[in-house]
């Protein structure tokens, strides 16, 4: 097992709630994690036919097995009306961590949590491998294997073929997730939609393109982006605006949550296919951007990520939010740094400012004029000072 940045703080969270839900996609390490992290919790996984049905006929009788101990519940999703027959049980033991959930459907469920555990769980995000995970097992690969095969645990398994494991992960995923969310009639059309939601990656969101490109409605885009954000597939990147209500009106950026899978759609087969793709530089983008979700969601915070675009077309690619203070951050992926890359992050106030830096393609770690440049493999302790930075800035700021 490769060890997870998500380990401390997922055990510290079953110290002080009573339950913890473990969110994420498919196959990003939710089940090796749980049972990691509470070997001695009894494990059921839900996508078991049997113990499906038993939870679902039964379910009184299905939860006094557990009533003494607890358990690990996988898939929580696929019998949901369980968290409603828990939460009086839950209430009367008053027991930290008793049960641990898993589950890939974040609408389902958080619309089963908001009715039945509020507050009584944490919502904690699991994305697939980051690559400070990666490095301390040594099995970071060039920056181009890297982004063609993406961080999905299983790619790193011994003899593993990427291809053949997208392949596999969109099958699962189209007869698993899509069927139980919505009524996809058309599957192709809709593996068609995705391949062109992989050609948007770190653009604008524009529906009515996509809609006519396709030839389906507005609406049915809406529904079928909301189907794959639902499942982790994707995710929207709001915009900054000081007036929060503009950030939920004014259109976001599309990224996916694997660039591996990016690929994939896009039929990019190999790392040298993918070095000379027009597409290369938002593929990068959308890599940085997921691993600063990362950099949030594994240690238990919420995203507050946003990119910053004006009315004359200026734009910033990431800008992390700190309430008083935000620090922006470009994005390019060529390998040798220029000045110019910095330009645009001076349209943020210096007073707004924790710092400015750009995440590059390179390999050198420099400060230019105030700027720092990282290299894309100095991201996570790039992340982490960040963060640590806001930190002191708030506490100065209580003083």
């Amino acid at each position: 097992m490769i060890p997870r940045t998500a380990e401390p703080y997922l055990k510290g969270l079953a110290q002080r709630f009573q339950t913890v839900t473990v969110i994420g996609p498919r196959q990003s390490g939710k089940t090796t994690l749980v049972k990691h992290c509470f070997p001695d919790k009894r494990y059921v996984n839900l996508e078991n036919p049997q113990n499906r049905q038993f939870a679902r006929e039964d379910p009184i009788g299905f939860l006094q097995q557990f009533a003494a101990e607890g358990a690990i519940f996988d898939e929580i999703q696929r019998v949901p009306d369980l968290l409603s027959y828990l939460q009086e049980q839950i209430d009367h033991r008053q027991d930290r961590g008793l049960y641990i959930f898993t589950g890939s459907h974040q609408f389902q469920l958080l619309e089963q949590i908001t009715q039945s555990l509020a507050g009584r769980t944490f919502l904690f995000r699991l994305l697939p491998l980051g690559i400070d995970e990666l490095a301390k097992k040594n099995l970071i690969p060039n920056l181009n294997q890297l982004l063609f095969q993406g961080l999905y645990p299983r790619i790193y398994s011994p003899d593993a073929v990427p291809s053949e494991i997208h392949q596999a992960y969109f099958d699962t995923y189209i007869q698993k997730d899509v069927r139980q969310i919505t009524n996809i009639k058309d599957l192709s059309l809709f593996q068609k939609f995705m391949a062109l939601c992989a050609g948007r990656v770190g653009q604008l969101l524009n529906k009515e393109s996509l809609s006519s490109d396709i030839g389906i409605n507005v609406k049915t885009v809406e529904d079928w982006l909301s189907v794959l954000e639902a499942s982790f597939v994707l995710m929207r990147l709001p915009p900054y605006w000081t007036n929060t209500r503009k950030r939920l009106i004014k259109t976001p950026k599309l990224y996916f949550c694997d660039t591996g899978l990016v690929s994939w759609l896009l039929q990019i087969r190999s790392n040298t296919d993918l070095a000379s793709h027009p597409l290369r530089g938002q593929i990068f983008e959308n890599f940085v951007v997921i691993e600063a979700l990362k950099a949030q969601f594994h240690r238990g915070r919420s995203a507050e990520i946003y990119f910053y675009r004006d009315s004359r077309k200026r734009e910033i690619d990431l800008i992390f939010d700190y309430g008083q203070k935000v620090f922006p951050i470009e994005i390019k992926s060529a390998a040798t740094y220029l000045q110019e890359f910095a330009h645009s992050l001076q349209e943020i106030a210096d007073d707004k400012r924790l710092g400015k830096g750009v995440i590059y393609g390179g390999d050198t770690a420099q400060t230019r004029s105030g700027v720092e440049v990282v290299p894309w493999s100095q991201m996570p302790d790039f992340f982490a000072k960040i963060h640590q930075s806001s930190q002191s800035t708030s506490l100065l700021g209580e003083q």
